[in-house]
């Protein structure tokens, strides 16, 4: 059976995106759900099933009592932190094409930045799932910054690939947030000798190549195609959703793999989608990229198929990723400018690029991808409009 056109997004909802929210990570959930559910037209009790991430600590039965649901038939949650952005869609999408549930709410919340800083070093958590870990902390390889950086650091020496590539993604997407009252960085644009001027991280990432950490909570209902035409705003169809995992696959540290300038875990979601929608590259006309880490967006347009390999970095200064380019990309402003909610917010973005109503919309929107976690087990989607 396929899942192409069977389920539709019909609601999305937001708190702010800060550093220091001020409320608990429950607070937070309530406020984007309930956002959500009025986008919608629905109320708590329409609501049947949830789908998160296990990194989440909003447990769905306590959720569903502050918000005031009736009887839960569906509950799932998806591992590998940013790879589960698009995978709670994909899971809420295959709950209601096989009547697991009727309306399905998909959620992330979080104080990253006043509670639990992501960008910290993990050597403080010797847990069993974490051990592999021990063949490189030793190397100080403890953060994300440094886990990206070597494949970074390969990507750049095989293909020729400088800083001033790295910073012209960072300087696209901060340009789409400065006109975003919603992004952190709203009125904050940066030009590339800003990037070139921010401090090492660590080599070859610079400040300005790095996301944030915010503090907020994002939420999105999905329900039947079918259903989705009688609800309050233009559906975004989900033409295709994927998850995928590559061989040898490691959290972050992929490192013993024949080649490190190549995500094979976003090749085969590429594979999946692109098959399931009868779609190619070149009928997207903006997309949502994953952005912890400006390389990580040259790769993932790589595995995507919109240009080959090594050829991402010739693609974004000619083709054009940020205003007025021919592929808009994170027309939010991404991780780099708006927030980083574990590509949640991403996920809205899509649909309001579907709906028409971004406020830095792309002209004759048919089609949106939208990409999920690097360097983990990840996830993708293609929205529609009918």
């Amino acid at each position: 059976m396929s899942l192409a056109g069977r389920a539709a997004i019909v609601g999305i909802g937001h708190t702010e995106f800060s550093k220091e929210s001020g409320r608990t990570e429950m607070r937070l959930a309530v406020e984007a759900v309930s956002a959500a559910l009025e986008d919608a037209g629905l109320s708590p009790m329409d609501v049947d099933g949830f789908s998160t991430f296990t990194m989440d600590s909003n447990e769905e039965i306590e959720l569903a009592r502050n918000l005031g649901c009736g009887d839960i038939s569906f509950y799932s949650r998806i591992h590998y932190g940013g790879g589960a952005a698009c995978a709670v869609i994909h899971q809420a999408a295959m709950a209601v094409a096989t009547g697991s549930a009727n309306v399905v709410v998909a959620y992330r919340a979080l104080n990253g930045r006043s509670w639990r800083r992501f960008g910290l070093s993990i050597h403080d958590k010797p847990t069993a799932e974490l051990i592999h870990y021990s063949w490189y902390t030793p190397f100080g390889l403890t953060t994300p910054a440094a886990w990206v950086a070597m494949f970074a650091q390969r990507y750049m020496h095989t293909y020729g690939a400088t800083s001033e590539d790295l910073g012209r993604v960072a300087v696209a997407h901060r340009a789409f947030a400065a006109t975003n009252p919603g992004a952190w960085f709203y009125e904050k644009p940066i030009t590339l000798e800003d990037h070139q001027a921010s401090r090492w991280i660590v080599e070859p990432l610079r400040l300005l190549d790095c996301c944030q950490e915010s503090d907020g909570g994002v939420a999105v209902v999905v329900t039947s195609a079918d259903r989705a035409r009688d609800l309050r705003r233009t559906p975004a169809v989900i033409s295709a959703a994927a998850q995928g995992s590559g061989a040898g696959q490691e959290e972050m540290t992929s490192y013993y793999r024949d080649d490190l300038t190549r995500l094979p875990e976003v090749a085969a979601v590429s594979r999946q989608i692109w098959s399931q929608s009868g779609l190619t590259p070149s009928d997207i006309q903006t997309a949502v990229i994953y952005d912890p880490f400006t390389p990580f967006v040259l790769l993932q347009l790589e595995e995507f198929g919109f240009c080959g390999p090594g050829e991402a970095k010739d693609f974004v200064r000619e083709t054009g990723i940020g205003p007025g380019g021919k592929l808009p990309i994170n027309t939010n402003g991404g991780q780099l400018g708006e927030g980083y909610i574990h590509g949640m917010n991403g996920v809205a973005e899509g649909v309001r690029q579907i709906r028409g109503t971004s406020v830095n919309q792309v002209d004759g929107v048919s089609n949106v991808l939208v990409t999920a976690g690097v360097g983990v087990p990840t996830s993708g989607i293609i929205l529609s409009k009918e």
